[in-house]
């Protein structure tokens, strides 16, 4: 699943790709935010990102989707 955090006061956002489920990530966000700590999320590749909850300007949680292969139209 795809995630991309907007940090305040930075140019570029982060973008990952979690394992987590769109239930999880929504969860932690959404603690993060009312207890005013900070946004931690596990990458695919086992690696933490660690937001300041306070710095937090938008998440967006992409659609879990697997890619698809060939010129097919739909």
């Amino acid at each position: 699943m795809e995630v991309r955090i907007g940090v305040q006061n930075v140019a570029r956002e982060l973008v990952f790709e979690s394992a987590q489920t769109s239930e999880e990530i929504t969860s932690a966000v959404s603690q993060a935010l009312s207890a005013g700590t900070v946004l931690s999320l596990a990458d695919e590749k086992g690696r933490q990102v660690v937001v300041p909850a306070a710095s937090i300007g938008y998440v967006d949680i992409g659609a879990q989707e697997k890619s698809r292969v060939g010129f097919g139209l739909s």
